[in-house]
This record gives C-alpha cells, structure tokens and sequence, in this order.
C-alpha cells in the first residue's frame, strides 16, 4: 500500500494547465506531503521517543524500547523494499559516526551532554538507540532523493567533498583541545557549494534550490527537534540539569555541518552518483 502511495507521489500526473497561485498551492501541497513521507523513519523514530514513557514498557527500560522500536522500524523499511540493502550500509556508517561522537561527547573528560536513565544496552555510558537519531537524517535524505527525483548540478569534486566532511567530523572532537574552527570550515563549504543546486520535483515541474539553503533548512529542523527532545528528558545538557532550557541557536551551525557531513555520505552512494553532475 505504501508502496503504491509513493507511485503516486513520484509519478503524478501532468497538471500542465495549472498556473499562477493554483500552481503554487497544489505544488506546496505536494512538497509537504513528500517531506513527511520522507521523514518516516525519522518520525516513527521520535514518535517512540516522545510517546515511550519515562519508567518504561513491561520493566524494559525506555532507552531500551526505543532501541527496539528503532530496530523494528529499520528491518520493516528494508523489507518493504522501502530502503535497500546498500541504503542500509550507509545508514548503518551513520550509526557507527554518530555513536562514536556521543561517547566522545558524554564520557567524563568532556560531559557535553549526558543521558541520565538506566538502560541494559547502554555502552559507555551512551544508550545504543542514539545511533538512530545521526542514521534518521541519513535516511531522510536517501527517501527525499528518490521521492523528489533530485539532481544536484555544480557538486564540487568529490575528493573535497570527503575531505570537508572529515574536517567538520574531526572538528566535532578537537575543538575541545585546539579551538572551535567550526566557522573556517564552514567557510570553506560555503565557497565548494556556492555553486550546488539541488534540482527537485514536486508535482510534475522541476524546480531550483541553492543546495546551501537546504543544508541550512535541514539543520534548523534538526534543531527543533534537539528542543522537542531535551525537554522530554530524552538528553540533557548541563545547563538543563535543573531546569529546561532551550538549546543554544549555534547549535544550528553544528546540526547544519552535521547534514553537510551525511550529504557527502549519501551522495557517495553508487545508485545516487548518476544523479550528480561534477563539472569537469
């Protein structure tokens, strides 16, 4: 059934006679519903997180049940043919990038944040589910890609690519130590993707983004979401120990790179690279 409800998103049919607010109304529309649809596994992900209450499920804990929904989740996607196996296997470099960061982040040298509850899957301190939150973005962008037709014109070379998603990753651990050079990185991006459209489709028209402003959008939604998430206790930071906060707006830029960094990952893909054009 899902599978015929994304038939119908991708391929919809020619509304060439639509101009004019008409036009823009039914195209919005189209854009929204194929954002949600792209955030399925993100959604029924943080779903769990809200809905899960703190003390738990049948005297599992809740760090514990996530994870196994998270699970559930991840196996019905492939299944159901919505993910394949080589989606998978980037998804699962996301899990293994993003939990290296949060033991980094949480371990009592650095104490950036911290996930207070008991749970029998945590692993240095970092319950096993976080990983789902780093591999939820990866999944967004691969179903976007394929809902939205997307091409990506004037994508820098790829080696550069690579090699600013490893600085803004190692970046993430050493400025703790040598300084924060996030906004350097960030300028470094800024000029290797000036260039970058994202070309999309939501209805039946292709339309133009910088690829910067979506790099950007992502990262605020990202943000939000932190929000959502800290005030359900999910994971604190320091200043939240009391009593909530809202999370600090340079944590945008972070959520931002973040999204640069799992681009370059998915765009790596060899399904995907045919719709990237590097100018020669």
């Amino acid at each position: 059934m899902l599978s015929t409800f994304d038939k119908a998103l991708i391929n919809p049919r020619s509304r060439a006679d639509l101009t004019g607010l008409p036009r823009f109304v039914l195209e919005f529309f189209y854009f929204g519903i194929k954002q949600a649809r792209a955030c399925l596994f993100a959604g029924l992900f943080f779903l769990a997180v809200f809905l899960v209450p703190r003390s738990g499920i049948l005297g599992l804990p809740r760090y514990d049940v996530i994870l196994v929904i998270a699970l559930a989740i991840q196996f019905w996607m492939v299944l159901a043919k919505l993910e394949t196996w080589d989606e998978l296997k980037a998804i699962s470099l996301f899990h293994l990038v993003g939990f290296g960061l949060e033991v980094f982040k949480t371990s009592s040298g650095i104490g950036s944040w911290g996930y207070p509850d008991f749970a029998y899957t945590k692993l240095f301190g970092v319950p096993l589910f976080s990983g789902f939150m780093y591999a939820a973005v990866g999944s967004y962008i691969i179903q976007a890609w394929r809902l939205f037709d997307l091409k990506i014109k004037h994508h820098p070379p790829y080696w550069m690519a690579v090699a600013v998603a490893i600085l803004i990753y190692a970046n993430f651990f050493a400025h703790h130590f040598i300084g924060d050079f996030r906004w350097y990185i960030a300028a470094c991006a800024l000029g290797l993707y000036a260039r970058a459209m994202v070309v999309y489709r939501p209805l039946d028209q292709e339309r133009r983004m910088p690829l910067l402003l979506a790099f950007l959008l992502i990262g605020f939604f990202l943000w939000l979401a932190e929000n959502i998430s800290t005030f359900f206790g999910i994971w604190r930071y320091p200043n939240q120990i009391g009593a909530w906060a809202t999370v600090h707006i340079g944590k945008w830029s972070s959520w931002s790179l973040l999204v640069i960094m799992t681009f370059t990952i998915v765009a790596s893909l060899k399904h995907i690279k045919a719709s990237v054009h590097v100018p020669e």
